[in-house]
């Protein structure tokens, strides 16, 4: 059987020796015909809100928060029709916010690359700091803790604030998009570090598909919400990155219709835990770096065997990355083991440990090869087997566990998330 994993900004054409192979794919919806129209329809018709052009005043200042390049989201079309949309409100009213979170700054090219040419020399356009004390407000504390809850100053300052993003299955929060658009992407680093808190990410409800009773998603709705956001533009997108549904409106109606339809189209049963799953990581934009390809990890572990094998593709052409702690992590400790005992100490908190902390839960069940431009010494290090040539690679393991073995395929990555049927 021949199959395509997404790689990069293309795909790389896989052999598959075995006479069982389950391919998961989310089930296909097509692009929407006219997106520019259908936006339109659902900025005009909106989900248990008044039409966003009503809500908006021609004086009124406007934030609005976009996803960072590490996202598929089609900002500069989306941002196009929005401000034509909203044409009586002056060019100079509006601040563009990119929801970094506590990722790293997004640079000139991507900047462009992400609003287009046009918007980048027109709209002023903030690039979010979750360090930078100066460019952020204290707007109350979080819940469960003694931790100012800050959010980037732009955004409080504004007189309105719309949020542009886009649904898909998550790992932690259950589901993208929504409030998760403003919390954790433009608050301060201190918040952000206690929402992804080793407590709440290790929690069995922290997963794939799960609103109802996920505490990462509760913190999400929470702290997202502590100032006011007037509207929200979410959007589903099938494998080609085209538009296939608009859920806009109220933040919390219009977020979980969409939850709804993508978990009916992007989570896919299965009957039996493999020995062997092959997944990639979307491709690009998720799969510039390893701390992004945890992602594709996490979706392949849902129906890999206790002790059995991921196969991953992603280019990682971004590194590990160098920044934030999460490579130090994996490197000063031994086993998955010995990390998660680090990462539970009490008092123990330091940035980018959530990742490795899901990476570690994701080695304790399985044994995870990646084939990738990293160096392979660096990924050896980190306990994942480097793959020099992927097809080489599976005929091996073909010929060790037999071609009769069933193994699972997801060529999409975490745009399909496998489960379980006996778990549901």
């Amino acid at each position: 059987m021949i199959t395509h994993l997404q790689y990069g900004h293309g795909e790389l054409e896989i052999n598959l020796p075995f006479t069982h192979v389950t391919e998961l794919r989310p089930h296909f919806v097509p692009g929407l015909v006219d997106e520019r129209a259908g936006f339109e329809t659902a900025v005009r018709q909106p989900i248990n809100s008044p039409p966003l052009a009503g809500i908006i005043g021609a004086d009124d200042t406007v934030a609005v928060v976009i996803a960072d390049v590490t996202r598929p989201l089609p900002s500069d079309r989306l941002l196009t029709w929005l401000f034509a949309e909203l044409a009586h409100v002056p060019a100079q009213n509006f601040t563009i916010i990119i929801g970094t979170g506590s990722h790293r700054a997004t640079t000139a090219v991507e900047i462009e690359q992400l609003v287009g040419p046009k918007i980048a020399s027109t709209y002023r356009i903030v690039d979010h700091n979750a360090y930078d004390n100066d460019e952020l407000e204290q707007v109350g504390f979080i819940a469960d803790g003694n931790v100012p809850l800050q959010l980037n100053k732009a955004y409080v300052a504004a007189d309105r604030r719309i949020v542009v993003g886009f649904i898909e299955p998550h790992f932690m929060a259950g589901f993208s998009g929504g409030y998760k658009g403003i919390f954790p992407a433009v608050a301060g680093i201190r918040a952000i570090m206690h929402y992804h808190r080793a407590e709440a990410i290790g929690h069995a409800k922290s997963t794939w598909g799960v609103l109802e009773g996920n505490p990462t998603q509760a913190q999400i709705q929470q702290h997202g919400s502590a100032v006011p956001l007037d509207f929200c533009i979410n959007v589903t997108l099938n494998h080609q990155r085209q538009i296939t549904r608009y859920f806009c409106g109220d933040p919390l109606a219009a977020h979980k219709l969409g939850c709804a339809f993508v978990k009916e189209t992007a989570m896919v049963g299965c009957k039996r835990p493999f020995p062997i799953v092959i997944t990639s990581n979307s491709g690009y934009p998720l799969d510039q770096n390893l701390y992004q390809t945890v992602k594709g990890m996490c979706a392949a572990a849902e129906i890999v065997q206790e002790g059995g094998l991921i196969i991953v593709a992603a280019r990682c052409n971004d590194g590990f990355p160098e920044h934030g702690n999460f490579t130090k992590l994996l490197v000063e400790h031994d086993s998955p083991q010995a990390l998660l005992e680090t990462i539970f100490t009490p008092g123990f908190h330091v940035l980018d440990m959530w990742q490795a902390q899901k990476l570690a839960q994701v080695q304790l069940k399985a044994q995870v090869a990646l084939y990738s431009e990293l160096n392979a010494i660096d990924v050896s290090r980190v306990r994942i087997e480097p793959i020099s040539d992927m097809n080489l690679f599976i005929q091996e393991k073909c010929k060790e566990i037999g071609s009769d073995t069933p193994i699972a395929v997801l060529p999409e990555g975490p745009m399909t998330i496998p489960y379980l049927e006996t778990l549901v």
